[in-house]
C-alpha cells in the first residue's frame, strides 16, 4: 500500500494529521505492508524567504480579521495540537518560502530519511521558531537527520529536486487537492484534512480490501490454460 501525504511545512493542521496518521498506522495490523511519500505543496508559493511581521498580522491581513481575533486562532490551534502532544510557539514561528525544504525533502527521500526530515521541519518551524527559508538553517536540519553534507550543500546551492516539487504540485492539482493535509492511498482513496485517527485507520482499511482480491466462497472443480 502506497500512502502519498500532500502537506506544507508552514501548516499547523499538517503537524496535527501526522500525528494523528502515526496513531492510525500504529494499529493498523498491515502497516508493515504501507509505504508513505510525503508530497511537495506550498500554501504560499509566492513567499519571500522571510516574511517581515509576525504570524498574527499576517493571518489577519490573509482571512480579514482583525490581529485580536487571528491571536485567538492560534491559541485554539496551539490547544487542539496540545492534545496530539505537540508544543505549538506561533509567538516564535518565522514564515517564509518553503520551496527549498521541499526540495531537501526529496533529497530525504532517496536516502530513506523523508519522514524524519519532515519531522524535524515541522518542529523547527511551528515550535523552535527557526526560519526554514534560510538554506543555512536547512542544512543544518538536514545533518542533523543524517544527509550527506555534499549532496545537501549542492541542492541547496543549485535547482535541484525543483522539478519534483512541481510535479507534486501538479499531481495534487490534478487530483482536486486545494488544502491539506490531504491523504491519498494508491491514488484510490483519500481523506482530506487532519482527520481523528480512527478516520485514517478507516481509510487504511478500506484502502486495503479494496487492492485485495475477493476471497473464494469454496473450492471447486475448475478448468485452466492446462487442462480440467
Amino acid at each position: 500500500m502506497h500512502v502519498e501525504i500532500w502537506s506544507d511545512i508552514a501548516c499547523p493542521w499538517c503537524y496535527v494529521g501526522k500525528r494523528r496518521f502515526e496513531a492510525a498506522l500504529a494499529t493498523f495490523e498491515h502497516r508493515d505492508e504501507v509505504r508513505v511519500t510525503w508530497r511537495s505543496f506550498e500554501l504560499d508559493p509566492a513567499a519571500p524567504r522571510e516574511r517581515a511581521g509576525d504570524g498574527a498580522t499576517h493571518l489577519a491581513e490573509k482571512y480579514g480579521t482583525t490581529r485580536e481575533e487571528a491571536l485567538a486562532m492560534h491559541q485554539n490551534m496551539t490547544h487542539v495540537a496540545a492534545a496530539d502532544g505537540l508544543d505549538f510557539r506561533f509567538d516564535l514561528a518565522r514564515g517564509g518560502s518553503t520551496f527549498d525544504a521541499h526540495r531537501v525533502l526529496h533529497l530525504a527521500a532517496a536516502h530513506g530519511s523523508q519522514d524524519a526530515l519532515k519531522e524535524r521541519l515541522l518542529r523547527a518551524y511551528l515550535t523552535e521558531g527557526t526560519l526554514i527559508g534560510d538554506p543555512a538553517v536547512l542544512e543544518a536540519l538536514a545533518l542533523e537527520v543524517g544527509l550527506p553534507e555534499d549532496e545537501v550543500g549542492g541542492v541547496l546551492a543549485g535547482d535541484r529536486y525543483g522539478p519534483e516539487v512541481r510535479a507534486d504540485e501538479r499531481a495534487a492539482a490534478s487530483l482536486g487537492i486545494s488544502a491539506v493535509p490531504f491523504f491519498v492511498v494508491d491514488r484510490a482513496i483519500a481523506a482530506s484534512g487532519a482527520q481523528a485517527p480512527e478516520v485514517l485507520l478507516e481509510m487504511l482499511h478500506r484502502a486495503r480490501a479494496a487492492a485485495s482480491p475477493a476471497p473464494a466462497l469454496a473450492a471447486g472443480a475448475t478448468c485452466g490454460p492446462d487442462g480440467c
